[in-house]
């Protein structure tokens, strides 16, 4: 029988984010969700949208454990991934050794909503919910405005920006008992469980904001971005489609003006 603990990790840690407390729980069991296993292809969608070359710098915002970062250094693209969580860092950084990717690969700490870079990257990527849609509840999007922000500011002029978001309209269509969707903020919030590398599982609150195209190109415009393609995608199977209400997720490509 799996152990199962009671949680809640809705509140801050004293010294950190409330996202801390999951990471460290599931640590390197992370990567055994199904949601992981499609890496290479949207990496390869990642860089066919983004024009990546080997040699370009890329920030990866909210990397989790480095799962894209590493597939994008194995092209020899060199990548910064920064995450909220310590234990996701550190596990970034011994694969990157491990994988002899050291040169190419390193991972930091840090806060998606105020990112210590300044026009420093070819491209910046958040993916899977990694750095944006999953920092905060405000009724009035302003964790959202600030992660847009603080990503378009590490741009280089001339600069892409990829990032996937959650569907409203897939999570409306595919509500179930266990979600609690909040229409006045497009948050959906649930009761979810956890496992960590022993397989001990705990209950744990998640909250992730959902959008619809329109909102997602009104955001990326009021940061200063213009928007070059929204496309639906599913985790494992990205492509260049047109918004439907059939897919998990939108990614929207766009990118800094040149000067």
């Amino acid at each position: 029988m799996i152990p199962t603990e009671s949680a809640n990790f809705e509140t801050e840690k004293p010294d950190g984010h409330w996202f801390e407390a999951m990471a460290d729980h599931m640590g390197e069991a992370y990567l055994r969700y199904s949601f992981t296993k499609g890496t290479a292809q949207e990496v390869r969608f990642v860089i066919d949208q983004l024009g990546l070359k080997p040699g370009d710098r890329v920030l990866d915002v909210g990397c989790g454990p480095g799962r894209h970062a590493l597939e994008l250094a194995a092209y020899g693209i060199n990548v910064v991934g920064l995450d909220i969580s310590q234990r996701f860092v550190d596990l970034g950084n011994q694969s990157a050794i491990s994988s002899a990717l050291e040169g190419t690969a390193q991972f930091v700490k840090g806060d998606a909503r105020n990112l210590p870079f300044n026009a420093e990257f070819d491209a910046v990527i958040s993916l899977c919910q990694g750095g944006f849609g999953l920092v905060g509840r405000t009724e009035d999007g302003a964790c959202d405005d600030a992660v847009l922000n603080s990503m378009a500011n590490a741009l280089k002029p001339g600069g892409r920006l990829g990032v996937s978001a959650f569907s409203a309209y897939f999570m409306l269509r595919h509500l179930e008992d266990h979600d609690a969707f909040d229409a006045s903020t497009g948050v959906n919030h649930e009761r979810t469980e956890i496992r960590n590398a022993d397989g001990v599982a705990t209950e744990v609150d998640l909250w992730t904001t959902c959008f619809t195209p329109r909102e997602l190109r009104l955001l990326l415009e009021r940061a200063g971005l213009s928007v070059e393609a929204i496309h639906s995608v599913t985790p494992g199977a990205y492509e260049a489609a047109a918004p439907t209400t059939d897919t998990p997720e939108f990614f929207a490509v766009s990118s800094k003006p040149a000067s």
